[in-house]
């Protein structure tokens, strides 16, 4: 809750946004939770209620295992992500964006709730990549989930591809899949010519990407981590704002001249 965030707190981290030129954000899934969708490594995370859903983030494991692809395929049918609408936290970073403040928006979040909630595709980096393509892991192939979905629910429990017949996959970078050296290279440079960085929702316990937030402070932008939990990097930070994002976030962001 709003409880340990203190209103001079608030302000301070206010006025370095007003300051700001280029403002950088790094989205964690914390901000998808009010959307109903959960995280993986908090109280009440996915792998924490259930270590054996991991497996099927692991590519190995779901290379090499029909079944593990079997309960892939319908966690996926199952998924959240699919009547998940934004939330205010997402919202708030649509508003900083249309003050002309957020250069780049870095999310591993695989959800797509920022491109929902409006934020142009073109600020926004997928570190993670997407729930809503396919990609064949054989051939490249890609392809909208939809498509690959609508075979599960006509009775193929490990659909493959229809171009080579190789494994299908979410567009989604799963453990021991190496991430796109692009997006790599893009949030790098962001996070080193930003003013401030905002950590959003994240534990800051995964990297590479977690490594664009002691980038931006050592090429002198302020950092300010906002999460529910502690984080690995609250020590580095300018500021730390701990409480519900949906409810932080907009009030940290909010234009000045309609406050």
């Amino acid at each position: 809750m709003m409880d340990d965030v203190s209103e001079e707190a608030l302000a301070a981290v206010r006025d370095w946004i007003d300051e700001a030129r280029r403002v950088v954000v790094l989205t964690g899934a914390g901000i998808s939770t009010d959307s109903g969708i959960p995280d993986f490594r908090g109280p009440k995370g996915v792998w924490t209620k259930n270590p054996g859903a991991e497996k099927m983030a692991t590519l190995q494991h779901y290379v090499a295992d029909p079944e593990v692809r079997r309960r892939a395929w319908q966690n996926r049918l199952e998924s959240p992500a699919w009547r998940a609408e934004p939330n205010e936290g997402h919202r708030a970073l649509v508003d900083l964006e249309r003050r002309g403040k957020l250069h780049t928006l870095i999310t591993q979040n695989v959800d797509g709730l920022h491109h929902k909630a409006g934020t142009s595709p073109e600020i926004v980096v997928e570190i993670h990549g997407n729930v809503r393509e396919v990609t064949c892991l054989d051939c490249g192939d890609r392809a909208p989930m939809e498509r690959a979905l609508e075979r599960v629910r006509a009775g193929e429990d490990d659909p493959a591809c229809r171009s080579c017949g190789g494994i299908l996959k979410s567009a989604t970078i799963s453990f021991g899949q190496g991430l796109v050296a692009e997006d790599l290279m893009r949030s790098e440079r962001a996070a080193r010519t930003c003013d401030l960085m905002l950590a959003i929702g994240t534990t800051l316990g995964v990297y590479p990407v977690a490594g664009v937030v002691p980038a931006a402070k050592d090429s002198g932008a302020r950092v300010v981590i906002i999460n529910a939990e502690p984080t690995e990097m609250d020590g580095l930070a300018d500021a730390v704002l701990r409480g519900a994002i949906g409810a932080v976030l907009p009030r940290l962001v909010a234009d000045p001249g309609l406050q």
